[in-house]
């Protein structure tokens, strides 16, 4: 059986989605796509730059946190379909779960690895983060007693000051990583911390960071090939942190970051659909839902919708957001329940059944989540990662 609210999820925008960004890529670079260039080779699904020319960035599709809300392992079936080189997942956990649904690209797992079960790296041939020494020392051990050479990207803190060896303290906290027998570094990469903010000086300041960086992992020992920085807002914004690799993430799904904007042709992937389950006439001076916040001067009708925070469901929707009905917008009244959230549909002819929108589009009117998480005062990232669980998803 399937609930009344569910999302619909759209696999064809997001292979879409990634060969726009493809051949965005291909044409500001004005190079041919490296899987054509002699002598190229593939190291853990990435290819470096090759005869000194300037070579055309791969796509690292970043597939975290159930790929952004939209289900990971759908979605990463589909961009392997697609072609993309390499995904990137927050855990072990989350690339296991690709695995077991098939996905047989390299995984490159983002997160702090000093308290993880490793085994599974190597079980299904994934690719760590060296982001901290301890993480260093723990992957140096386990691949010993594996017996292999594990190939590694090592994270660069240039300023974001969460995960990463500091890029002021290289020569200190490096030697040990170096050194280390059993780990091979393939790619280093660094993480911006504004690069959805065109006024902020850190971007342009974390970029010259990096490049000091890189030459110091050079007087190191440390010949790491490939580089890559770029998340969605930094690939729009400048082409020269692209370096060998990009890391988008809401772009993959049809969503610019805010405030930027982009000319590219992105399609949504993720629409958000219910159905009116009651519809209720309420009295001047009555009001609807926990709390009574709002009570209504004139007689309106509200109808009820069968999602609420349970579904990831904003509480500030109330007063502030809308839904479609029949090709209107119908303002969110009361409060929104666990369960349940209110429309004022005062004028319009509908009745249970109707299908209701709450992200997506209806005969010619359409709500996006950068509307709506502007209306609310959050980020679209945290509305599509909040979609619950027990939303079916259909692709």
């Amino acid at each position: 059986m399937i609930r009344p609210t569910v999302a619909r999820v759209d696999l064809a925008a997001i292979k879409h989605n990634f060969h726009t960004i493809s051949q965005f890529l291909r044409t500001a670079i004005g190079v041919r796509p490296q899987s054509s260039e002699p002598g190229a080779r593939e190291t853990n699904g990435v290819r470096p730059r090759t005869g000194g020319a300037v070579a055309q960035p791969g796509v690292l599709a970043v597939v975290k946190a159930n790929a952004y809300g939209h289900g990971a392992p759908q979605v990463a079936l589909a961009l392997e379909e697609a072609g993309v080189a390499m995904l990137a997942c927050a855990d072990i956990e989350e690339a296991i779960e690709l695995r077991e649904a098939g996905v047989r690209v390299p995984i490159l797992v983002f997160g702090a690895l000093s308290v993880s079960d490793l085994d599974g790296i190597f079980r299904h041939e994934l690719t760590p983060t060296i982001s901290t020494p301890g993480a260093a020392r723990a992957l140096q051990a386990a691949a010993a007693r594996h017996g292999v050479t594990l190939r590694c990207h090592l994270k660069i803190d240039t300023g974001m000051n969460r995960l990463g060896f500091r890029h002021d303290n290289l020569p200190q906290t490096l030697p040990d990583v170096a050194s280390s027998p059993n780990l091979s570094i393939v790619a280093v990469y660094t993480h911006f911390a504004t690069a959805d903010d065109p006024d902020h000086p850190l971007f342009a300041e974390q970029r010259t960071r990096f490049e000091s960086a890189l030459t110091v992992l050079g007087s190191l020992g440390i010949d790491a090939t490939v580089r890559h920085a770029a998340n969605s807002a930094a690939m729009l914004r400048d082409e020269r942190v692209w370096y060998d690799y990009v890391r988008p993430g809401l772009l993959l799904y049809g969503v610019t970051p805010p405030p930027l904007a982009t000319t590219l042709d992105l399609r949504p992937a993720m629409s958000l659909h219910s159905r009116i389950v009651a519809v209720k006439g309420i009295r001047p001076g009555e009001g609807s839902g926990y709390g009574m916040q709002t009570t209504f001067s004139a007689s309106r009708t509200l109808a009820v919708i069968p999602a609420g925070y349970a579904d990831g469901l904003d509480l500030r929707l109330a007063g502030r957001g809308y839904m479609l009905v029949r090709g209107r917008r119908a303002p969110v009244v009361g409060s929104v329940c666990m369960d349940m959230a209110m429309i004022d549909v005062t004028g319009m002819e509908v009745a249970p059944g109707d299908e209701v929108v709450i992200v997506g589009a209806q005969h010619g009117e359409s709500i996006g989540v950068r509307e709506i998480a502007l209306a609310i005062g959050t980020i679209p990232y945290e509305l599509l990662c909040r979609v619950g669980s027990r939303i079916q998803r259909i692709y």
